[in-house]
């Protein structure tokens, strides 16, 4: 077995103050760089990799609510536009990105939640390759939102014959409702959760 921790997301945008926050976000990036900072001071870390995956939209069209209300389903405000600030990484994840091996970017010209849809940045090398030929075959997963992106990326991993954990205290959700239906289609797929705690 070989492990890589999956970081979802963990931008500014969705986390408090941005333009798509969700309610816990910065305590998710902080909770991430903890585990990170703490694998990488052991003398044998847990994790073979870690990676990011980002949204990083540059006309995602109607994906991006730009003339009207956003519905929040299909439809959301305009976020994590390509190098603007809301799509960088949050500050409290910041002392980990030294340890991030890759980062996966998705959705330039339309919806991406999974961070299977995004590539490397050679551009080309998708997620699923990239970690099998790194001989990884477990995920623990942890990011923003669990009702969407986590919960997609999660489901894709599964699908492509990955072994996933879901790292239970390093999420936040959009809504209750949709976050505990997420979680519990997760867990049916076949993920299991666990405390992210070192």
């Amino acid at each position: 077995m070989s492990r890589a921790l999956v970081l979802v997301d963990i931008q500014n945008d969705f986390c408090e103050g941005g333009s798509l926050a969700v309610e816990g976000g910065a305590v998710v990036a902080a909770r991430a760089a903890e585990r990170v900072l703490a694998d990488r001071d052991r003398v044998s870390g847990e994790y073979t990799a870690i990676v990011a995956t980002a949204d990083w939209h540059h006309d995602p069209g109607e994906h991006w609510a730009r003339d009207g209300e956003p519905d929040f389903s299909t439809t959301w405000p305009v976020h994590c536009g390509a190098g603007t600030p809301g799509a960088e990484f949050h500050p409290s994840l910041q002392p980990a990105l030294p340890h991030v091996d890759e980062v996966f970017r998705k959705g330039g010209y339309e919806a991406a939640y999974s961070g299977f849809e995004g590539a490397a940045s050679d551009s080309t090398t998708g997620l699923a390759d990239w970690l099998r030929g790194r001989g990884i075959t477990d995920l623990d997963v942890g990011g923003i939102a669990t009702d969407h992106c986590v919960r997609a990326t999660v489901l894709d991993a599964l699908s492509e014959g990955f072994a996933v954990r879901l790292l239970a205290d390093t999420i936040a959700g959009v809504a209750p409702e949709t976050t505990e239906a997420a979680l519990v289609e997760m867990v049916d797929a076949g993920a299991t959760t666990a405390s992210s705690s070192a």
